[in-house]
């Protein structure tokens, strides 16, 4: 090697694979209010750079350009480690405007897609129906929620790998195909999340009217009207309630707690 140019060794899946486990389980660990994830991206890439970098001097700068600030959705993050892997075996200490240019201009969005699609959808999708399998007594919960999760692991890897061989491509290769995958994870997630509310979510109103021998159940009513019409106006009045400016989950919690309290009292809620 010689002018700060990489090694003429070629990564190896075993290099690729080590990039991933150590991002994988130490992803976070390292995590710190100035760089971030850049400690850990750094520790993730040290493999590939001590394979690639033979000189000392040409290890030093490759270790201080990882070491800048970093911080995306941790899935999200193999595929900026993929395309750094590739760009480095190509370009060498040449390829330092790249990678920080990749690494800036990625982390960004991928964040967003990835805390879309892995931290709320997803998440939501998986854990809500765990949750109700487990309240109804079904012991398949657990495993579901499990089972997402290996299944991340694998995800994660393919995200490597595809980081890699697209290499500098990746932003635009990515930027169609993850808005596709997006839109179609909200719909879904939207979906489920719509099914669950008259299941989990179950208030009624025991109010009855009385008119001589006549009596009138305002549930009955209600449920014509449109069935599990109470739960899904709790819903969109949490909803409304979380738009409001200076509202936290927390406020909204006590709100409907205190207006369970008082239409309980009443006879009104149940």
């Amino acid at each position: 090697m010689s002018n700060g140019s990489a090694d003429s060794s070629k990564i190896t899946k075993k290099d690729l694979k080590s990039v991933y486990l150590r991002w994988l389980l130490g992803g976070q660990t390292g995590w710190n209010y100035e760089r971030m994830q850049g400690l850990c991206y750094c520790f993730s890439m040290m493999p590939v750079l001590r394979k690639l970098y033979t000189k000392e001097e040409d290890l030093k700068k490759a270790v201080k350009l990882h070491l800048q600030f970093f911080n995306t959705e941790p899935d999200m993050a193999h595929l900026i480690l993929g395309a750094n892997v590739a760009i480095e075996e190509n370009q060498g200490l040449e390829s330092e405007e790249t990678i920080t240019a990749i690494k800036t201009g990625l982390m960004g969005p991928f964040a967003g897609v990835g805390d879309t699609i892995f931290g709320v959808i997803a998440n939501t999708v998986f854990g809500s129906i765990a949750a109700y399998m487990a309240l109804a007594g079904n012991s398949l919960g657990i495993w579901i929620w499990l089972i997402w999760n290996i299944a991340r692991w694998f995800i994660r890897w393919e995200f490597t790998k595809l980081g890699y061989t697209q290499g500098l491509k990746i932003a635009t290769v990515m930027e169609g195909t993850l808005r596709s995958i997006t839109e179609v994870a909200s719909i879904l997630g939207l979906t489920v999340v719509g099914a669950l509310i008259p299941t989990v979510i179950t208030p009624s109103v025991p109010a009855v009217f009385k008119s001589g021998e006549v009596s009138m159940e305002v549930q009955g009513i209600l449920d014509q009207i449109m069935p599990s019409l109470v739960p899904v106006a709790l819903v969109f009045f949490v909803y409304w309630l979380l738009g409001r400016k200076k509202m936290t989950s927390t406020k909204a919690i006590w709100i409907l707690l205190a207006i369970s309290i008082i239409l309980g009292a009443f006879g009104i809620l149940s």
